[in-house]
C-alpha cells in the first residue's frame, strides 16, 4: 500500500529562465504562470524537450523544478526509497516518539497482498503489540517500549513529507518502473502525472 497526497510542483518559470542563461536567450521566453499554474509556451517547451533529450549534462534545469508530496508507505518501501538520498529531503512521522500514542490497528500496516492465513497471524501480532503498548503506558518500563520498536513489522506504514526534483523522480522512474513491488508501480504512475513529465521524458 502506498498513498501520495498533497502534491505541489514549483519553480518551472525560474528553471526555464536559468535554462536560457547559456545563450542569453531570455527574450524568447514565452511561458506564463497564472494563479500559480505554470504553462509552457511553444519556444520554452521546444527548448526544454531538446535539453531533456540531450542528457543529464544539458538538462540541469530540471534539478530546479521542485516537488513536495506527502507519502504514506510501509517501512519495507521506505528502505528502498532511502537509497535516493542526493537532492531529496523528508520529514517523517516519528516512530520513536509516537509509537505508543494510539492503539495498534490493522490499518496501520500494509496488508493488501496478504492471504487469509497471513492476515490471521498479523492480527495476533497486532494484538500482542497492543498488549505491550498498554503495559508501557501503565508502567513506563522502557523494555516494553523497546519491545514495540523491535517487534514492529516492516509493513508498518509511515508518512513522510518529501521534497525532491524532476531529476530525482526521473531516475526513480526508470530504475523502478518494472520493480516487483506494487508500491513502485503506483509511485511511477504518480510520476507520469506530474506536470509536463511525459512531454519532456516519455518520447
Amino acid at each position: 500500500m502506498i498513498k501520495l497526497e498533497r502534491t505541489d510542483v514549483m519553480n518551472f518559470e525560474n528553471a526555464m529562465r536559468g535554462a536560457r542563461n547559456p545563450l542569453n536567450s531570455w527574450a524568447r521566453m514565452d511561458s506564463e504562470t497564472v494563479d500559480g499554474k505554470f504553462t509552457f509556451g511553444p519556444n520554452d517547451l521546444d527548448l526544454a524537450k531538446r535539453l531533456a533529450k540531450a542528457g543529464s549534462d544539458h538538462r540541469k534545469f530540471i534539478r530546479q523544478i521542485f516537488i513536495t508530496v506527502d507519502i504514506t508507505a510501509p517501512l519495507y518501501w521506505w528502505k528502498e526509497y532511502d537509497t535516493y538520498k542526493v537532492g531529496t529531503v523528508a520529514n517523517s512521522t516519528s516512530t520513536m516518539h509516537k509509537i505508543h500514542s494510539k492503539p495498534f490497528e490493522m490499518t496501520d500496516f500494509s496488508t493488501d497482498h496478504m492471504n487469509e492465513e497471513t492476515l490471521a497471524m498479523m492480527q495476533k501480532n497486532i494484538d500482542f503489540l497492543e498488549e505491550i503498548r498498554n503495559k508501557y503506558i501503565e508502567t513506563k518500563d522502557k523494555t516494553y517500549w523497546y519491545s514495540m520498536i523491535q517487534l514492529l513489522p516492516e509493513s508498518y506504514n509511515q508518512m513522510r513529507t518529501c521534497t525532491m526534483n524532476y531529476e530525482n523522480v526521473l531516475s526513480m522512474y526508470y530504475s523502478r518502473k518494472d520493480h516487483k513491488l506494487a508500491e513502485w508501480h503506483t509511485f511511477c504512475d504518480w510520476v507520469l502525472e506530474l506536470p509536463y513529465f511525459k512531454d519532456l521524458f516519455i518520447q
